[in-house]
Order: C-alpha cells, then structure tokens, then sequence
C-alpha cells in the first residue's frame, strides 16, 4: 500500500499566482536563501525574474548557474522535457547536483495540470515527487481577482501554502475580507503573510507529507483544519469551497479505496484537492493521503498518532459538488465494510 522510495525523490515545488501577485518577488527570496543552494528553479524567462546581476556562467544552453549555487532553467518547449532534461544533465554530471526544483508559473496558469504531468509521466513519476503547491495572492488586489477570474480561484483551491503579498498597501478592512476568502476557498492551506518576515524559505519548500524534517508541521496545519471553526463554514453558493469531514470508528482500507477511485473517476475534475490522516482498521499508525483532481499521492505512514485523537479527518476542496451528497456516499461505503461504523462529522 505504501511506496516507501517515494520521499527520497526528487520534490518539486509549484510557485504559482494570479498576474501581479508577487510570484517573482518571492521566488528571489527563495534564490537568495543559503540553505536554498541546492535548489534548480525552472521559469518561463529569464528575463522575467531579472535575475541578470546574480548569474555566474552558463552551464548548458539553457540552464545558468547562479551565485549561490542555484541552478535557473529557462523553459523553453513543455515541462516534461525540460525536466527530463534537467535529469539527464544531473545524471551525467554535466550540472552541479539539485536536491529539490522549482517551477514558477504564469499568472493564467492552471497548476493542476503540472501536478498531473509529475504524478502521471512514466519516467518523471520515477525521480521526481510533488512536494508542494505555493500560490501568492495580491493583498489589495486578491479580493476582486479572485472574483473575477477563474484562473485565481484554481490558484487558490489547490495549494498547500497561501502567501498574502504588498499587507504593508492594504487597509485592515481589505486583509480580513480577503483572509476570509482564501478560507472559505482552502481551509488546509496555512495563509501567511509576506510582510510579517515569519516566512522561512527552507521551510516553505521543504514541509511536506514525505519531507522528515518537516512532515510533522504539514500534519499540523492538516489538523488545524479540522472540525470546529464555525467561521471556516463555506458558503454553498460557492463555486469552490473546502470542508472537513471526521470518523470516529476505523476505516475499511479497500472499501476507501473503492469509494475515492469512483469518486475520482466520475468527479475528479471537481475534486481539486483532498487530503486525509486516516485511521485504518488493522493498522496502528495513520495513513495519509493527499490528491490533486485525479492524482493521488502514494499513501504514506507515519511512524505515530500526532496526538490522542485517534479520528479520521479528510479535508475536501471542491468545485460545483454537494458536500452532503460527499458525506453521504463515503458513510455508505463505510458502513457496509463497517456495520458499526458512526456516520462522518463535517465542518
């Protein structure tokens, strides 16, 4: 059940953001992070990020080695061959060897299917892992954009830290409306703000379900979006909202197996994102589970219970989807495994 060689992969990690929301202004901050050295960033241009006072040399055609050790990668054709590139130089030594990657997007960009071209490619699902999704938000402009736009909303849902740019321009009144936004549309999501100075690089690229060192803080932000904060209740006008359902009795492996397959099958466009800590009967750790639309992450376990609480938590971002109707088939799944099984709690 569990693909153990998966956390020593390579992760890769998606900048993404709506135009203007500060993507190149962290993504430098992340270049000039020491423990950051080892890093190879891939970006749509060069001149873009105006990185020109930082390069050292060229390595190959299309990959520049900067002062502190990173290596920048310009795309030039699809992202699949420039990461099959990218490995093959790494492999044959021809560029200083990388520990992690960094994809920035652009401001329309979809990250969904970037996350399925590293999930789902033969070759690159073999080396390389999805580490985490980061999507930067305009403070002052974020409320509207997100609105208006499409392409902002997906950003959104689907990533695994929020980060609120330009705080120092907005009025109060502008960052509460907008935090409640962000939480409406992604309740898992920590929502930090880039003008607190409390963003640490080396952890906001290295926290996630398969990173040892900072797998326990990923579980915490999960947990932290559990039951019981009334003011996460969406509202089901909504397009895309998040919700959080909890077990109490212990779940039937293969008939939650079967439930998310289907529900992937006949819905995974709509299901942008879940995320679980499960409680497996049979089993005495918990099992995670992460997904993004039809994709899943290989389940991974950790070595204990982060607490007492021994429930079952699942985290759903959804787009045009009924949360009851959701809570209502996975019951009946459960319970045919599980005739003593409780009905889940959502929040």
């Amino acid at each position: 059940m569990i693909l153990g060689a998966y956390s020593e992969q390579t992760p890769i990690n998606i900048i993404t953001g709506f135009l203007g929301s500060g993507k190149t202004t962290l993504l430098k901050g992340l270049l000039a992070a020491p423990d950051l050295s080892d890093t190879a960033v891939l970006i749509n241009e060069f001149g873009a990020v105006g990185l020109d006072h930082e390069l050292v040399q060229n390595v190959t055609e299309s990959i520049l080695l900067l002062d502190n050790g990173c290596l920048c990668c310009a795309i030039r054709g699809d992202l699949q061959g420039a990461l099959r590139d990218l490995l093959s130089q790494r492999q044959a030594g021809e560029v200083p060897f990388f520990r992690r990657v960094v994809i920035e997007t652009t401001g329309l960009a979809d990250p969904a299917p970037i996350a399925y071209t590293l999930l789902a490619e033969p070759v690159l699902q073999h080396h390389f892992r999805l580490g985490g999704i980061i999507t930067t938000v305009d403070a002052v402009n974020g409320a509207n954009q997100l609105q208006r736009f499409p392409e902002s909303v997906k950003q959104v849902a689907v990533a695994d830290r929020l980060i609120v740019t330009k705080t120092d321009l907005a009025a109060p009144g502008q960052l509460a409306n907008l935090h409640a936004s962000l939480r409406r549309l992604n309740k898992s999501a920590p929502v930090l703000k880039i003008g607190d100075g409390d963003i640490q690089p080396p952890t906001l690229l290295t926290d996630d379900m398969y990173d040892t060192a900072g797998r326990s803080r990923e579980i915490e932000h999960w947990l932290r979006a559990a039951p019981g904060d009334d003011a996460l209740m969406h509202d089901h006008a909504d397009q895309i909202h998040s919700f959080a359902l909890t077990y109490d009795t212990a779940l039937d492996w293969t008939a939650f197996g079967i439930w998310m397959t289907m529900l992937l099958h006949r819905h995974g466009d709509n299901v942008l994102r879940i995320k679980g800590l499960l409680n497996v009967a049979g089993v005495p750790t918990p099992v995670l589970i992460n997904g993004v639309q039809h994709i899943v992450h290989p389940p991974s376990h950790l070595p204990a219970w982060p607490s007492e609480n021994r429930q079952s938590r699942i985290i759903f971002i959804v787009r045009d989807m009924d949360e009851e109707r959701i809570k209502t088939s996975l019951a009946a799944f459960n319970q045919i495994a599980n005739p003593n099984a409780m009905p889940g709690q959502a929040a």
